[in-house]
């Protein structure tokens, strides 16, 4: 053991966030505010210092963050990352001698003690820290150790050198003896801003036609393009572009047979025409589709492809890599399986062969194929379905050169599972929110990702429906259900998606018994009205609209659930980080009854006074209420409007229901009719 090592007294544990004992990165976006606590104390009574230390990995200078004391030795400090990229941090605790001096003396004085030799220890430090100050520093410090030496007034004195100017000085001038650094150096991973805020809408290009019987084009897709954007996305998701495989085609409803003429399930990926890094030619060139993108961007939409690693049999690499697939001693390759389900059209890759340097590489050069398209958002199907080490290196890869790519993981899979593949690098995941349909079972999933270790490293991205599920939720509730999932979905988490325009419409057939689109998508193309207007719609619009104004509803982190007896009836307040902006949520649950109740407010959370008035001002209705207190009452019609959005507003002095205009009602008869 070091001399030195037998002089420090610091211990520092159980540092926050800390994912799997430094093995993993938090994440934060750029200008999200990142807190670390830490446990930091020493042996005795004399008093302990700690600061947080947080560099950019490309850069060599540590930044250094005075660390805030919260009690019972926990403390607090905290950074805002400036840059993507990986962020290094770790803590540095010592004993703070002087500010030890400083409470010692005080409460000697205050018993009535003799502190003429405390008064000349403190003018000994003043005299160290003066050796390695500057100039104008060094006399500062030298006449007050003077000062102290030779105390007329020890009353006056004690107040002197307990005072704030001592204090700063000292603190600024005092070199740091003994300073313990915490044993690990632990990683931050900083993404662009959208990897927290996102609406996602995923539609067919195939189905993109006006004209019905034809195949949709990427120029279809273009003329699509004012309609999203005016609906308040900014992220276009589609399934698979590239050409289909012909060998085990399934057919409408996912017969295992098609009819000639029937295109085929996206996901069954490669054919002659080519794989992974080729379109289907029925939908455009590729020159085409860099003009889509090109004209996306114009409308200040991004678009996000599917990444998925499974082949059809007829896609070349098949026959250039049968090393890549699993084959079965009747000589036939192994497609995918999930029994009872058969996927005769898709081949499953083997993430255990000899040859997977080779796999990881092509997989590598297909993203970077599609990045040098445009494209800069993937979804992922499946991805728990492939190893992790694949993942965790080719995301890292990526990020080196392109730390603004983002990765949605559809892993719809054990918690564990989707927990790692957060951990090792996937930007966001899709959720268990689509089965979450209780109050009770809401709030104890939202608490889950915002107030474990999940919220440090897990970015819940809420989907209502996808082409794979149709809820039962939405094939009993029908347009009122509709309209609660997707405000729900928007306002619980700040990256939500939704699969259209099939929930604009409202279309809830489903496969009898299952939770699965009848006649769907997946297996033939559409036609569409796209020009087609419905409530549903409409509110989808309006909550974008407000998403993107209210900065309370731009981070998942800052929730709090409200109580009402009634359990039908949901609510939660979110707020901005400066507390201007409030929104609180009200939902109605049933969505074939009117439900009312007393909805109680958290005030407290609000940084509101409970006895003041305040204005609910509904941004989806634009009605507007003077509620009183923490309890006021609300009443929902499902047919009606099923949810309240409001923004709640301070009132202004002498406001009543005398000076309220007609669109005004007082909270006692508070209904949204």
């Amino acid at each position: 053991m070091e001399q030195l090592e037998g002089t420090k007294r610091i211990v520092i544990e159980n540092v926050k966030p800390e994912i799997n004992c430094g093995r993993f990165p938090a994440k934060r976006v750029v200008g999200e505010e990142f807190v670390v606590t830490a446990d930091v104390f020493a042996d005795g009574h004399d008093e302990v210092q700690a600061r947080l230390l947080y560099r950019h990995s490309r850069r060599k200078k540590w930044n250094e963050v005075p660390m805030e004391f919260l009690g019972n030795d926990r403390w607090q400090g905290s950074f805002v990352p400036d840059a993507m990229g990986r962020f290094e941090y770790t803590i540095e605790g010592w004993v703070d001698h002087f500010y030890s001096w400083q409470k010692g003396l005080k409460k000697k004085f205050e018993a009535n003690q003799d502190v003429t030799v405390e008064l000349q220890i403190g003018a000994q430090q003043m005299e160290a820290a003066a050796e390695k100050s500057k100039p104008g520093q060094q006399k500062r410090l030298r006449k007050w150790s003077e000062q102290l030496r030779t105390s007329q007034s020890h009353s006056e004195d004690v107040a002197f050198a307990t005072g704030p100017d001592v204090s700063e000085l000292m603190h600024a001038c005092c070199e740091k003896e003994n300073v313990t650094v915490y044993d690990k150096i632990l990683q931050l991973d900083v993404e662009r801003q959208k990897a927290l805020f996102s609406a996602w809408y995923e539609f067919f290009p195939r189905s993109s036609a006006q004209e019905a019987g034809r195949h949709g084009t990427f120029n279809d897709c273009i003329r699509l393009l004012p309609r999203i954007a005016e609906m308040g996305f900014d992220t276009i998701y589609l399934p698979p572009i590239h050409p289909i495989g012909r060998a085990f085609r399934k057919g409408k409803n996912n017969s295992v047979t098609s009819e000639p003429g029937e295109p085929g399930s996206p996901w069954a990926i490669g054919a002659a025409e080519g794989g992974h890094d080729a379109i289907l030619p029925d939908l455009g060139t590729p020159e085409e589709f860099r003009e889509f993108v090109h004209q996306a961007r114009e409308h200040g939409l991004e678009v996000a492809l599917d990444f998925a690693i499974q082949c059809s049999p007829d896609h070349p690499y098949v026959k250039e890599h049968p090393e890549w697939f699993k084959w079965r001693p009747d000589g036939t390759v192994q497609y995918a399986e999930n029994p009872p389900k058969k996927y005769q059209d898709v081949l499953p890759v083997n993430f255990e062969t000899e040859d997977w340097p080779n796999l990881w590489r092509e997989l590598k050069r297909v993203l970077l194929h599609w990045i040098d398209q445009g494209v800069f958002i993937f979804r992922v199907d499946n991805p728990h379905t492939k190893a992790f080490s694949f993942w965790e290196w080719v995301i890292a890869e990526i990020h080196k050169q392109y730390p603004q790519v983002i990765f949605l993981s559809e892993a719809f899979t054990r918690p564990r599972v989707m927990e790692r593949l957060a951990k090792i690098g996937f930007t966001q995941s899709y959720t268990y929110f689509t089965w979450r349909n209780s109050a009770d079972e809401i709030k104890q999933y939202m608490t889950e990702l915002t107030q474990s270790d999940l919220r440090e490293y897990f970015r819940p991205n809420f989907w209502p429906n996808t082409p794979d599920i149709l809820p039962y939720a939405l094939q009993e509730g029908g347009e009122p259900a509709h309209i609660t999932r997707v405000v729900m979905a928007a306002t619980l988490s700040s990256n939500y998606g939704l699969y259209g325009p099939v929930y604009e419409f409202g279309i809830n057939q489903p496969v009898p018994g299952k939770e699965e689109y009848y006649d769907s998508e997946k297996y033939e193309v559409k036609h569409w009205d796209w020009g087609k207007l419905t409530k549903i719609r409409e509110v989808i619009s309006l909550i974008n609209k407000i998403r993107k104004v209210n900065p309370a509803l731009q981070t998942t982190w800052n929730i709090h659930f409200g109580d009402c007896e009634n359990q039908a009836i949901l609510s939660y307040v979110k707020w901005s980080s400066d507390y201007k902006n409030k929104i609180l949520v009200v939902v109605n649950l049933d969505p074939h009854h009117t439900q009312s109740g007393w909805v109680k407010v958290p005030l407290w959370k609000l940084k509101m006074k409970s006895d003041k008035q305040y204005m609910v001002h509904d941004l989806l209705t634009e009605r507007k209420y003077t509620w009183t207190g923490e309890y006021n009452y609300v009443e929902l019609r499902p047919h009606e409007m099923p949810v309240h959005v409001f923004r709640i507003e301070e009132a202004s002095p002498g406001m009543g229901h005398d000076n309220l205009d007609d669109t005004w009602l007082p909270s006692e008869h508070h209904t949204n009719e």
